[in-house]
């Protein structure tokens, strides 16, 4: 009789390609430059090159259904025909371009290049996926809604890799977790109520892909990990109880990831399903207590290698910690398997051909976690001494990096030590200030401006690329980016705008640019993650402490203030959201290694301040994002994470404007915190939410001022000025005038000039139409 053995599982893979295949393929399918089919057969052949590999590397639980061409809530969205009306869908197949229509919004057939695209409409709205800096398009749904499978993608999904002779997992995304993340695209009711009719749709999908000879479909529920409502509860008991009806025969996992389950365990463990998946390296401490809860003939899945982190795990203390559920177990009742989707981490380590073989070592990207499940997996089932090569290098590596003399810094220690609570307050009130700043600056009401960066166009990219490469000479790069940022200079001072920016044609990325410059970062060439859609950014990976060797910006402001008379911002990344965008040390908490960044920043502030700015932006556009899941935990969180931003832009006089910029973000709960920053002006992300969100500085009387963004940049379509009007008219209705700034919702850098100067020049008119209307 063979003996058993544990399974071995990824929750998902990165969809992107060792070289970001997908982001080329959507890029140039979007452009008109290829058609449909080329699209569709570059996913067909990501899909199956991952499929493959995770058979060839011996995992045994290989997903299907975690690729997406955009996002895959969107992609259920799509599914259960969750498709607004102003997107033209009237059942049947759902188009290509509708689909994207959803994620991107539409200018019609002059807007993609291709025939049949929808009318013009705008996108949905677009957030952050729990904590992480992965955004999902959020579903609108109405009362009213009717659900009805519109696509089969997990069955197709599912049949493509049956071809290639891989049996997999299908991947869906929960109904109750689908529903906690939806909107209300009207009157406001509760989503929940939807379910009843919603999960004839899944049970049919569900019914479907056994048919089609699945036997286990991973159910993610990750709303399991947060503070539910006793209605959410019930909702979960009644979709798995009706699921265990009506879908009797297909194994269910259930999938929950980014923490712990915490007062949800018992429900958790009494829902009528096959196995739970539990994230053990966000919350390791609740094994014992799941473990406990779950009956004998479920599967335990054991989330222990980290599925959003780089760091490489320490194999042997992992199988320590795992002894006692393992021996107290049956091996085919154990699953050992990633803590959530690897689509948050890198693909492959081995395409890093720069990092110093040291730091490399410290590291595993998503192909050698591969590696590090199996090799586990086979410890489990077989015993260590199989790969006991495997796992001292594991020991190795960890030992390595615990000792290695670059990752303390004396000195960073000792001054963060010597931080006062004085060094985290500006010297007078916001009152105080706001007279000396309006005497200093002179500005319109309704003063306009950006959020800081423009188009990093194709001769941009060129231009960075050749010298990175040694083909263009530093002085011939430097008179290129200074040719770029006086066309942007004249141009802002041709069309009116009051506030400039300088472009940030020298950066290559707002937290890169400045984690290169600063010591403790390290970078990948090819460490790219996604963000969303096409938009893939290459987190550095903080490795040790944090200081700044010299100034980052200065030298740039000073020429673009020198081109005009006009205010030119400093633009910087605040010290929350470069920790929140990196990839970060797991040897100290994270609030120490964001106090480090935030004296770098400091130190950047005063030498701004020094050479002449006037207005300086922190932006913290991830703050929100590293919110924790649980509400007992925001305050600790909150506290120091708004301590480091006040670190970091405190060190001012009265008569210096500090700007912040925050990105998606629900305020009402938080909106103590974004006060207590205390920045002079915040700008926001608000046009898809139509000024909803300005409802919370409305309601707590917000003393400072706010730029509500008054047009989607994640778009490529130009809202039109009246457009821009009607959407401020409704932020006066929640703001005083007095408060008001005009800008576009983010940064202008993914898009291009022919989209953003008919864009700012219709912004100015609007804000020209609304000075009329104040005066």
């Amino acid at each position: 009789m063979a003996k058993s053995k544990v399974s071995v599982a990824t929750l998902g893979v990165p969809r992107i390609g060792r070289r970001r295949e997908l982001k080329f393929a959507l890029e140039n399918y979007w452009s008109g430059k290829d058609s449909a089919e080329a699209l569709l057969e570059t996913a067909r052949r990501l899909r199956a090159d991952n499929w493959r590999l995770q058979a060839e590397k011996g995992v045994t639980r290989i997903p299907s259904n975690d690729f997406s061409l955009y996002d895959h809530v969107l992609d259920t969205a799509v599914m259960v025909g969750a498709i607004p009306q102003r997107y033209g869908w009237t059942g049947g197949e759902v188009p290509l371009d509708t689909y994207f229509a959803m994620a991107r919004g539409s200018e019609g057939d002059a807007g993609c290049g291709h025939p049949g695209h929808v009318h013009s409409t705008s996108a949905l709205e677009m957030t952050k996926w729990f904590d992480t800096n992965y955004h999902y398009m959020v579903p609108e749904l109405a009362p009213d809604q009717e659900f009805v499978l519109a696509t089969t993608k997990p069955v197709d999904h599912f049949l493509e890799a049956k071809a290639l002779g891989i049996h997999t997992r299908p991947v869906v995304l929960g109904p109750v977790t689908f529903l906690r993340l939806a909107k209300s695209g009207g009157e406001e009711f509760d989503l929940l109520s939807l379910l009843p009719k919603l999960l004839p749709v899944y049970t049919d999908l569900l019914n479907r892909l056994h048919a089609a000879g699945a036997d286990w479909v991973q159910i993610d529920e990750p709303c399991l990990v947060l503070d539910l409502e006793a209605g959410e509860r019930a909702a979960l008991e009644t979709a798995y109880n009706h699921f265990a009806t009506e879908v009797p025969a297909l194994s269910l996992m259930l999938a929950t990831y980014f923490g712990a389950l915490g007062d949800n365990r018992d429900l958790a463990a009494s829902l009528p399903v096959s196995g739970l998946h539990v994230d053990l390296a966000r919350a390791p401490e609740q094994i014992e207590a799941v473990a406990a809860k779950l009956s004998s003939n479920t599967v335990l899945s054991l989330g222990v290698i980290d599925g959003r982190n780089v760091w490489r795990a320490d194999l042997n203390a992992i199988l320590d910690y795992l002894k006692p559920v393992v021996e107290a177990r049956p091996l085919d009742r154990i699953e050992i398997a990633s803590s959530c989707s690897l689509l948050h981490v890198p693909v492959d380590l081995e395409l890093e051909t720069a990092l110093d073989a040291e730091l490399k070592s410290w590291l595993a990207f998503a192909t050698q976690k591969l590696d590090e499940l199996v090799v586990l997996g086979h410890a489990v089932s077989e015993g260590r001494a199989g790969v006991a090569d495997a796992l001292q290098a594991s020991a190795d590596a960890i030992t390595s990096r615990r000792k290695s003399p670059r990752v303390h810094d004396r000195k960073v220690g000792d001054r963060l030590a010597a931080v006062t609570g004085a060094m985290e307050r500006r010297k007078s009130t916001f009152a105080e200030r706001r007279e000396k700043q309006s005497g200093k600056l002179d500005l319109p009401k309704f003063p306009t401006t950006t959020i800081g960066s423009f188009p990093q166009t194709a001769e941009v990219r060129k231009a960075r690329a050749a010298h990175v490469r040694g083909e263009l000479s530093a002085a011939d790069y430097e008179a290129f980016l200074r040719r770029e940022t006086e066309t942007a200079i004249r141009w802002q001072e041709e069309i009116g705008l009051d506030v400039l920016v300088h472009g940030e044609f020298e950066r290559n990325d707002m937290v890169q640019y400045f984690g290169e410059q600063l010591a403790g970062f390290a970078f990948t060439q090819a460490g790219w993650v996604q963000s969303y859609g096409s938009r893939y950014v290459r987190p550095p990976i903080i490795y040790g402490d944090v200081s700044r060797p010299e100034p980052m910006t200065v030298r740039w402001w000073q020429y673009a203030q020198s081109l005009t008379d006009r205010p030119v911002k400093g633009m910087l990344t605040g010290p929350v959201t470069i920790l929140n965008w990196s990839f970060v040390r797991d040897d100290i908490p994270r609030s120490q290694s964001c106090r480090q960044i935030a004296l770098a920043i400091r130190d950047e502030v005063v030498d701004l301040e020094k050479a002449g700015a006037v207005m300086i932006q922190i932006d913290e556009a991830a703050l929100r994002e590293g919110l924790p899941l649980r509400r007992a935990d925001w305050k600790t969180y909150l506290d120091w994470a708004v301590g480091s931003f006040r670190l970091a832009s405190t060190g001012v006089e009265d008569a210096t404007q500090i700007h912040t910029h925050m990105c998606y973000s629900e305020f009402n709960d938080i909106i103590d915190a974004i006060a207590a920053m205390d920045a002079d002006v915040i700008s926001i992300e608000t046009s898809r939410s139509r000024m909803e969100l300005l409802d919370a500085f409305r309601n707590y009387k917000y003393p400072n001022e706010i730029g509500p963004g008054v047009y989607d940049i994640h778009s490529p379509r130009v809202p039109h000025t009246g457009e821009m009007t009607d959407l401020l008219k409704l932020a006066r209705k929640r703001l005083s005038d007095s408060q008001i700034w005009i800008n576009p919702d983010c940064g202008l850098k993914t898009r291009k000039w022919e989209e953003v100067k008919p864009a700012l020049v219709n912004m100015v008119a609007a804000a020209r139409e609304l000075r009329a209307l104040a005066s």
